[in-house]
């Protein structure tokens, strides 16, 4: 029955997908649905896209491995960054009616710093989805009991989100994830339910949790551990804003309104839902503890699925699988699309300029099915590495890259393209550095070395005698206006 239902449901959101694709008439189409979604479906698609198989799987395990002080990053750095899209980047951004988030940096500062961030944009999105690739084949594993190997379940799972992604775009990933969002919820909270019950209330469930100090959130040592642990707060938080599957949902909205509220509101409610895990995988501890310890050894990440498979009737396994795949569908196909439609946006149509409309769409379904091959190879390459480590390292690379122009050139009328430039290079070269000489990335956090000497960059270089002309050919001196 469990099987029948995956396959069932699987069939049904290809479906839902598919209808979703008779809406992609053009290129706005498939990027971002015409910018017609309503407040509802933007609420939705921000929040299953976030709720991805890291929240289920690896936010739980980080969690009943370390406690809330683990898992700043994420759900906390991840909430917040939603938010702080929906309060100070959503309507600013939304006026300019564009595409994607490459064609600001090229409004702002010229070609170069288009190419260049969205470069850095597609290359971060390798270790994002290819967490949710390696979620599908551990799932198809489970389902199969050993009988699908992890690989064969990644290509199987890749497989199926490709097929409405690559056809529908945007309005294929925002109604799929308006559905998905409410097996989601439905799911998780039948499931909390029943293994609170199982475990003997929640009340139990909380009072072994504060006496494991599993709440103990703040660090409670020296400079030192505040210093990584604001580094990893902040990974996330201010890492994912300069995203494209971000900007695409705010693009979307049908009005500005509706793109500051959706990020806001679906922020918060992925918050909400992200401690459900926790609590369900906590409460796993109590009730088949000799398993629980032996897997927080080997794989944190089996807890909660091996609690539902073991301790739960099928209807509810039914209920924790359909929650599952939708997070981790509902954010494949976004984290999918994103890379793809700033590839063609942003560096093919530098490369290959007055492509037509239909030649673009073209273009950005070759891509989507080309950069799915890449990241099914690299998630097979990196199996082994957790879930949460495959997200959390891919937004360390936008955080030093690409963060520091965005937010200057919104709010700093005395950015410039040579300041972008000097950004991008210092904050890069920093983080690579701290990574590369031994002992550097242990004694400060290599992202915040990255994110300070890119602001750094930006403020010096934009203040400097200008060497480099800006988009319109101008060259912007501090003490003055542009000159010619």
């Amino acid at each position: 029955m469990l099987i029948t239902f995956v396959v069932l449901y699987l069939l049904g959101s290809v479906a839902v997908g598919l209808y979703a694709a008779k809406r992609v008439h053009n290129t706005a189409d498939y990027a971002v649905a015409g910018r017609s979604l309503p407040l509802a479906v933007v609420i939705a698609t921000t929040f299953a896209t976030w709720f991805g198989s890291e929240t289920v799987l690896g936010v739980s395990a980080r969690f009943v491995s370390g406690g809330l002080g683990s898992v700043v990053e994420d759900p906390f750095g991840a909430s917040m960054c939603l938010i702080l899209v929906g309060l100070f980047f959503a309507f600013k951004l939304y006026q300019k009616n564009l595409i994607t988030l490459g064609d600001y940096y090229r409004q702002r500062f010229g070609r170069s710093i288009e190419v260049i961030c969205s470069a850095i944009i597609i290359f971060s999105y390798l270790g994002w989805v290819a967490a949710q690739v390696t979620a599908l084949g551990l799932v198809f594993n489970l389902l199969s009991q050993d009988s699908i190997s992890i690989t064969t379940g990644m290509l199987i799972g890749i497989s199926i989100v490709l097929v409405y992604t690559l056809y529908g775009g945007m309005w294929s990933v925002a109604l799929t994830d308006f559905v998905q969002m409410i097996v989601i919820g439905v799911g998780l909270i039948a499931i909390a339910w029943f293994a609170a019950d199982l475990a003997g209330g929640a009340d139990k469930v909380v009072a072994y949790a504060a006496k494991e100090g599993k709440f103990q959130f703040f660090p409670t040592g020296d400079g030192k551990e505040w210093l990584f642990f604001g580094a990893a707060a902040i990974t996330m938080m201010l890492g994912s804003i300069p995203q494209q599957d971000v900007f695409q949902r705010v693009m979307s909205s049908k009005n500005a309104q509706t793109a500051v509220r959706g990020p806001v509101i679906g922020g918060s409610l992925y918050f909400l839902f992200a401690l459900i895990p926790m609590f369900v995988v906590t409460a796993a501890v109590l009730v088949m503890p000799e398993t629980a310890q032996a897997l927080l050894k080997d794989d944190p990440q089996k807890v909660l699925p091996t609690l539902v498979m073991q301790k739960m009737p099928v209807v509810l396994q039914v209920a924790f699988f359909g929650a599952l795949l939708s997070a981790i569908m509902s954010t494949a196909s976004a984290t999918l699309l994103a890379p793809s439609t700033t590839f063609v946006e942003n560096i093919l149509r530098n490369i290959k300029p007055g492509m037509s409309d239909a030649a673009t769409l073209k273009a950005m379904r070759i891509s989507v099915l080309v950069f799915t091959a890449l990241v099914l190879v690299y998630a097979v390459t990196m199996q082994g590495t957790s879930i949460y480590e495959l997200v959390s390292g891919a937004y360390q690379v936008p955080l030093v890259g690409a963060f520091a122009p965005l937010a200057f050139g919104l709010y700093w009328k005395r950015a410039t393209t040579q300041g972008a430039l000097v950004s991008v290079v210092l904050g890069l070269g920093t983080w690579l550095l701290f990574i590369a000489v031994p002992g550097w990335a242990d004694a400060f956090p290599q992202q915040l070395a990255g994110l300070l000497a890119a602001i750094v960059g930006m403020v010096a270089g934009s203040l400097a005698p200008q060497m480099l002309t800006d988009h319109k050919g101008h060259v912007h001196h501090f003490e003055g206006s542009p000159q010619a």
